[in-house]
């Protein structure tokens, strides 16, 4: 019975409930950045197949710079954060313990808040090339699906987690 049970959210969660996989460091900035910016200088890469180390530390998707936060956490942010996050990916993750994908709790502590974004926002493109992303995939044998979350939903969740470091 709790075979099944297991695999239902297993099979629940590839349909559409993977919202985050791997998470973020600290942030290096002092200002507050709700819609963070997107450019395309930091795709661009030396040699074919390579990641730019802007790419390797931050990951691959839209947020091309940088995400600026401050050191409150804006709760207003937070709140609508965590309801983003109990829709989108609660099924699979929790905050102090593995599930179906990583525990989230400490994310900030391993990932950039710019990783964690891309991470959210571009999940299958950073399964294919970015090597945490790959062990991710390894370790925990599901492929995390796209939400289809906005990039001023992924700040959200973001703030949500910082929120949640206590």
């Amino acid at each position: 019975m709790r075979d099944i049970a297991r695999r239902v959210r297993t099979n629940g969660c590839l349909i559409g409930a993977f919202a985050l996989l791997s998470a973020a460091a600290c942030g290096t900035s002092a200002t507050e950045s709700a819609a963070p910016k997107t450019t395309t200088a930091a795709k661009a890469s030396t040699k074919p197949g390579e990641l730019t180390p802007f790419q390797i530390e931050h990951g691959i998707g839209p947020i091309t710079e940088p995400v600026a936060i401050s050191a409150a956490i804006d709760e207003s942010l937070s709140g609508t954060g965590s309801k983003v996050f109990e829709q989108k990916c609660a099924s699979c993750h929790k905050m102090d313990e593995r599930y179906v994908g990583p525990p989230l709790g400490k994310v900030l502590e391993r990932r950039t808040p710019t990783f964690v974004m891309n991470m959210v926002l571009n999940p299958q493109t950073m399964v294919e090339k970015h090597p945490v992303s790959k062990k991710l995939l390894a370790e925990f044998l599901l492929m995390m699906p796209n939400q289809n979350l906005t990039p001023d939903e992924a700040r959200q969740v973001l703030e949500y987690l910082r929120s949640e470091q206590k």
